[in-house]
């Protein structure tokens, strides 16, 4: 009999033990210092000292993978001043190519923690993913060859004349819609793809946004130019998980420190001002 109340007495001990350890009750730890994914961005940042971030590979003067291996750009210049003001630094950082059209789902599936990457902030990705920012405002533009006279802006674009974007990004469509329905679109993978068309003379323009466009502009000086008449703002939004607040806070906060202190503006002159592009002035963060 003693025996078998000792035997009873001990496996509830056990369970009670068991019970405890799958709360976390003995672990000594909280919901934050979980594993990695389930994290906030601001929470990561604190605990592992490292973070991947997304961007572009492909734009120069913006996001691009060098012959190095390194990464340059605004937007590269942006994610770091943002990691470091979370508490990262430069070595910490993962980079990790986000291409237009796998932006959503790499930010949903916690491939990245936080997109920088001429990501504009509309009302449709809002309801897949938030933003901070924006920390800039650029504007639609064409990128023709130079040599080309007839396209002056989004209008001319008619008898059948074809038109190249990428994937998963709103400027080709935003054309057809709303200037010229008769353009043939042609839409591909990378933005160097469309830049090759255009020289290869299979496309007789290409869309994004002015900023994107002067970086290759710059890149082919004499074979291509911008036409130079902005049709629509895009504001650029650092993406991130959807409801992720404290987050949106930091980042803002990083943003507008980068913006006071010299820094957003003397990252666009070293990347983009070589271009030509007229330096604008930061927008206000929302």
């Amino acid at each position: 009999m003693r025996l078998n109340r000792v035997l009873r007495m001990s496996a509830a001990v056990v369970a009670a033990g068991l019970a405890l350890s799958a709360c976390g009750g003995g672990g000594g730890s909280d919901a934050g210092s979980g594993s990695s994914g389930a994290k906030n961005v601001v929470a990561k940042a604190k605990s592992d000292k490292k973070l991947v971030i997304g961007i572009k590979f492909d734009q120069p003067g913006l996001g691009q993978k060098q012959a190095d291996g390194t990464y340059a750009g605004f937007d590269v210049d942006v994610a770091k001043y943002i990691a470091k003001e979370l508490g990262v630094e430069e070595s910490g950082i993962t980079w990790k190519e986000a291409q237009s059209a796998q932006r959503e789902d790499l930010i949903k599936k916690g491939e990245v923690d936080f997109i920088v990457a001429t990501y504009s902030i509309t009302d449709k990705r809002k309801n897949e993913v938030s933003f901070a920012g924006p920390y800039f405002i650029a504007h639609q533009d064409l990128l023709v060859r130079a040599d080309s006279t007839d396209i002056t802006g989004p209008e001319s674009l008619t008898g059948n004349k074809k038109l190249c974007s990428v994937k998963g990004s709103t400027p080709a469509q935003n054309v057809k819609e709303k200037y010229a329905k008769d353009v043939q679109l042609q839409e591909v993978g990378k933005y160097t793809d469309c830049v090759t068309s255009l020289l290869n003379k299979t496309v007789d323009a290409m869309t994004t946004d002015d900023v994107i466009l002067g970086g290759y502009a710059a890149q082919q000086p004499g074979k291509l130019k911008l036409v130079g008449k902005g049709f629509t703002d895009e504001k650029y939004g650092v993406g991130l998980k959807k409801d992720d607040n404290e987050s949106i806070t930091a980042i803002n906060n990083a943003i507008k420190k980068m913006q006071q202190d010299g820094a957003w503006k003397a990252a666009l002159e070293k990347n983009v001002g070589p271009s030509g592009y007229k330096i604008p002035e930061p927008p206000a963060i929302s």
